[in-house]
Protein backbone atom coordinates (compact mmCIF):
# COMPACT_ATOMS: atom_id res chain seq x y z
CA UNK A 1 0.00 0.00 0.00
CA UNK A 2 2.84 2.33 0.58
CA UNK A 3 4.28 1.68 -2.57
CA UNK A 4 0.56 2.72 -4.68
CA UNK A 5 0.00 5.77 -2.07
CA UNK A 6 3.96 6.88 -2.88
CA UNK A 7 2.96 7.02 -6.69
CA UNK A 8 -0.51 8.68 -6.25
CA UNK A 9 1.36 11.61 -4.39
CA UNK A 10 3.80 12.13 -7.34
CA UNK A 11 0.75 12.41 -9.78
CA UNK A 12 -1.86 13.97 -7.67
CA UNK A 13 -1.72 17.26 -5.74
CA UNK A 14 -3.40 16.66 -2.11
CA UNK A 15 -3.83 18.88 1.07
CA UNK A 16 -2.40 18.39 4.16
CA UNK A 17 -5.59 19.07 5.96
CA UNK A 18 -9.24 17.80 5.58
CA UNK A 19 -12.60 19.81 6.00
CA UNK A 20 -15.97 19.67 5.35
CA UNK A 21 -16.42 20.42 1.33
CA UNK A 22 -13.18 19.02 0.74
CA UNK A 23 -13.16 16.45 -2.45
CA UNK A 24 -11.22 13.06 -0.87
CA UNK A 25 -9.20 10.09 -2.43
CA UNK A 26 -9.90 7.12 -0.95
CA UNK A 27 -7.85 4.07 -2.10
CA UNK A 28 -7.53 0.57 -0.57
CA UNK A 29 -5.70 -2.41 -2.25
CA UNK A 30 -8.30 -5.62 -1.00
CA UNK A 31 -11.06 -4.84 -2.40
CA UNK A 32 -9.03 -2.62 -5.24
CA UNK A 33 -10.67 0.41 -4.80
CA UNK A 34 -10.26 4.26 -6.24
CA UNK A 35 -12.69 6.23 -5.72
CA UNK A 36 -13.47 10.17 -4.83
CA UNK A 37 -15.76 11.26 -2.12
CA UNK A 38 -17.14 14.94 -1.07
CA UNK A 39 -16.75 15.88 2.57
CA UNK A 40 -19.93 16.16 3.60
CA UNK A 41 -19.35 16.82 7.82
CA UNK A 42 -17.03 16.12 10.13
CA UNK A 43 -17.84 15.93 13.95
CA UNK A 44 -15.60 15.29 17.26
CA UNK A 45 -16.61 11.82 18.61
CA UNK A 46 -16.97 12.48 22.02
CA UNK A 47 -16.91 8.77 23.13
CA UNK A 48 -13.04 8.76 23.24
CA UNK A 49 -10.03 10.47 24.91
CA UNK A 50 -8.17 10.88 21.97
CA UNK A 51 -8.95 12.70 18.95
CA UNK A 52 -11.59 10.47 16.60
CA UNK A 53 -13.72 12.32 14.08
CA UNK A 54 -17.10 11.06 12.17
CA UNK A 55 -16.69 11.52 8.93
CA UNK A 56 -19.31 11.69 6.71
CA UNK A 57 -18.87 11.18 2.74
CA UNK A 58 -20.32 10.81 -0.38
CA UNK A 59 -19.23 8.48 -2.55
CA UNK A 60 -19.10 9.67 -6.27
CA UNK A 61 -20.29 5.91 -7.21
CA UNK A 62 -23.10 5.22 -8.98
CA UNK A 63 -25.66 5.65 -7.33
CA UNK A 64 -23.92 8.10 -4.88
CA UNK A 65 -23.39 6.01 -1.81
CA UNK A 66 -23.57 8.22 1.92
CA UNK A 67 -20.95 6.74 4.35
CA UNK A 68 -19.74 7.23 7.62
CA UNK A 69 -16.32 6.91 8.84
CA UNK A 70 -14.54 7.45 12.04
CA UNK A 71 -11.00 8.13 12.01
CA UNK A 72 -8.24 9.68 13.81
CA UNK A 73 -6.52 13.18 12.20
CA UNK A 74 -3.71 11.47 10.95
CA UNK A 75 -6.09 8.19 9.04
CA UNK A 76 -7.94 11.37 7.77
CA UNK A 77 -5.53 13.78 6.28
CA UNK A 78 -3.32 10.90 4.69
CA UNK A 79 -0.49 11.18 7.50
CA UNK A 80 -1.36 7.28 8.71
CA UNK A 81 -2.20 4.07 6.59
CA UNK A 82 -5.27 2.77 8.46
CA UNK A 83 -6.94 -0.58 8.04
CA UNK A 84 -10.63 -1.30 8.22
CA UNK A 85 -11.94 -4.76 8.74
CA UNK A 86 -8.35 -6.01 7.98
CA UNK A 87 -7.73 -4.45 4.72
CA UNK A 88 -5.36 -1.37 4.28
CA UNK A 89 -7.15 1.72 3.19
CA UNK A 90 -5.82 5.50 2.72
CA UNK A 91 -7.83 8.56 2.35
CA UNK A 92 -6.89 12.22 1.61
CA UNK A 93 -7.88 15.51 0.68
CA UNK A 94 -7.10 16.49 -3.28
CA UNK A 95 -6.03 20.51 -3.63
CA UNK A 96 -8.19 20.95 -6.75
CA UNK A 97 -6.96 24.61 -6.99
CA UNK A 98 -3.23 23.45 -8.29
CA UNK A 99 -5.24 21.94 -11.45
CA UNK A 100 -5.52 25.40 -13.01
CA UNK A 101 -7.48 27.87 -13.92
CA UNK A 102 -9.92 28.12 -16.05
CA UNK A 103 -9.07 29.47 -19.60
CA UNK A 104 -11.31 32.86 -20.36
CA UNK A 105 -11.77 33.59 -24.13
CA UNK A 106 -12.82 36.38 -25.12
CA UNK A 107 -16.38 36.53 -27.09
CA UNK A 108 -15.71 37.51 -30.97
CA UNK A 109 -18.83 38.37 -33.14
CA UNK A 110 -19.23 39.81 -36.63
CA UNK A 111 -21.47 42.91 -35.57
CA UNK A 112 -20.49 44.85 -33.00
CA UNK A 113 -23.24 44.97 -29.73
CA UNK A 114 -24.55 48.52 -29.49
CA UNK A 115 -25.37 49.25 -25.61
CA UNK A 116 -28.83 50.53 -24.96
CA UNK A 117 -29.58 53.32 -22.28
CA UNK A 118 -30.38 52.19 -19.03
CA UNK A 119 -34.22 54.19 -18.89
CA UNK A 120 -36.50 54.66 -21.87
CA UNK A 121 -39.20 57.10 -21.41
CA UNK A 122 -42.80 55.75 -22.21
CA UNK A 123 -45.54 57.98 -22.99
Amino acid sequence: MQTIVAELRNIIPFKKTTEIGDIVLITAKKPQMLVYAFVNNIERDNSRKDEWWHVHMTLFSVPLQKITWTLRTEQMTGDEIFTMGGEERFVQAVDISKHGQPVKQKLKTKTPIKKKKGLKRVK
